[in-house]
C-alpha cells in the first residue's frame, strides 16, 4: 500500500521502525504520518516499533520499585484520569484522544529484555510491569508481548509485579503460578470503584469492575498472590463513604487479602485533559477541583482524611494493606 499524502516520503523500508523514527513521523505529519500503523476493529491505530531498551530505570524516593516494563505506549482503556497521558508529549502526541487511539506496540521487547537480564551486572531488582500503560489492554490478546515478558522474567529469576485493569491477565495464570514458585510475583488488579455511573464515565474502555473482581478470584484460586488497588480515588465521584464501603465489600467478596488506595493526582499533561473532562461531564465540580488541586497535587489534609476512611473500612473487612500482605494465600 502506498503511503498517504501526509506520510513521510523517506521512511525506512523496515516495517518495524524505531521509536525515534515514529516520533519524527508524528512531529512532521501528526498521527496520519505513522509508518505502517493499522486500524483494527476498535478504530485505534496500532504501530509496531522496535525498542533498544526494555527496562526503564525509574529510581526515585517515592517509588517502591526501581525498574519499569511497559510493552505498549498508549492505552485503549482511555481512563480520563490516567497520569500516563502526560508521557504522550514526548512522542509529539496529545494527551487526549491520541493517548487512547494511537498505540505503540514494542514487538521486540521480550528479546531485548532477555539480553538485559542476561548481563552480569543485572542484580535481579524488582520489576514493575504496567506502570505507564496497561500490559493487558485488549491488543495483548493478539501480540502476547506481556506473556512472553513474564516467561523471560521467570527464567531470569527476577521478581516482578503487574498492575492491570485487564481481565485478560487470567489467561496467563499458568505462567504466573509457575513464576510464583521460583520468584516473588504479585498481581495488582485496579478496581477504583464498583459504582457503575462513575466507572462508565471515568474508564470508558475498561472491563466492568465485577469482571475484574472475578479475575482476582481466579488468580487467587490458581495460587497467585493477587489483590486490588483502588487507584485512583477521584474526589467527589468515587470517594463518598457509601461508594468506598460498597467497593471494599465487593473486593473482600472476591477473596482478595489486600487492597491499596490513593487519591488521584493531576500533573502537567494529564491535568488539562482531566479538567476539560470535568468541565464537560461534571461542571459543578470544576471549581472545587481547581481549589483542591491548586498546587498540582491534592491538599494533604484531604488525602489523609480519605486514606483514614478507606483503611478503617478495609480493616473491618479483614483486608490488609499491600505492604502488610506477604506471599500467596
Amino acid at each position: 500500500m502506498s503511503p498517504g499524502p501526509h506520510q513521510l516520503s523517506l521512511l525506512p523500508a523496515d516495517p518495524t521502525p524505531s521509536l525515534r523514527v515514529v516520533t519524527e513521523a508524528v512531529r512532521t505529519a501528526g498521527p496520519d504520518g505513522l509508518p505502517g500503523a493499522r486500524r483494527l476493529a476498535d478504530a485505534a491505530r496500532y504501530q509496531e516499533i522496535h525498542v533498544r531498551a526494555a527496562l526503564a530505570d525509574v529510581r526515585a524516593p517515592s517509588m517502591p520499585f526501581r525498574w519499569a516494563l511497559n510493552p505498549y505506549r498508549g492505552c485503549t482503556h482511555a481512563c480520563e484520569y490516567c497520569y500516563a497521558r502526560k508521557y504522550q508529549r514526548h512522542l509529539e502526541l496529545g494527551a487526549g484522544d491520541d493517548f487512547s487511539s494511537v498505540i505503540l506496540v514494542k514487538t521486540n521487547l521480550p528479546e531485548v529484555l532477555a539480553r538485559e537480564l542476561a548481563r552480569r551486572t543485572w542484580t535481579r531488582g524488582a520489576v514493575a510491569v504496567g506502570t505507564a500503560t496497561d500490559p493487558y489492554q485488549p491488543i495483548e490478546g493478539r501480540y502476547r508481548i506481556t506473556r512472553r515478558a513474564i516467561e523471560v522474567l521467570t527464567r531470569a529469576r527476577t521478581p516482578f509485579h503487574i498492575v492491570t485493569k485487564g481481565p485478560l491477565v487470567v489467561r496467563d495464570r499458568d505462567l504466573l503460578a509457575d513464576a510464583a514458585r521460583v520468584v516473588a510475583c504479585r498481581v495488582y488488579v485496579s478496581v477504583p470503584t464498583v459504582d457503575d455511573s462513575a466507572w462508565s464515565r471515568l474508564e470508558p474502555g475498561t472491563a466492568p469492575p465485577a469482571q475484574r473482581l472475578r479475575a482476582v478470584r481466579q488468580l487467587i484460586d490458581a495460587g497467585i498472590d493477587a489483590g486490588v488497588l483502588m487507584m485512583p480515588l477521584v474526589p467527589g465521584l468515587t470517594t463518598s463513604r457509601a461508594i468506598v464501603t460498597r467497593t471494599l465489600e465487593a473486593i473482600a467478596g472476591a477473596g482478595a487479602r489486600f487492597v491499596g488506595a490513593n487519591v488521584a493526582r493531576f500533573e502537567q499533561g494529564a491535568r488539562d485533559h482531566f479538567f476539560g473532562f470535568l468541565d464537560r461531564e461534571y461542571p459543578a465540580l470544576a471549581d472545587g477541583y481547581r481549589r483542591l488541586y491548586a498546587r498540582g497535587r491534592p491538599d494533604p489534609g484531604y488525602v489523609r482524611e480519605i486514606h483514614g476512611m478507606v483503611h478503617a473500612a478495609a480493616a473491618r473487612l479483614g483486608l490488609e494493606r499491600p505492604d502488610q500482605a506477604t506471599g500467596a494465600p
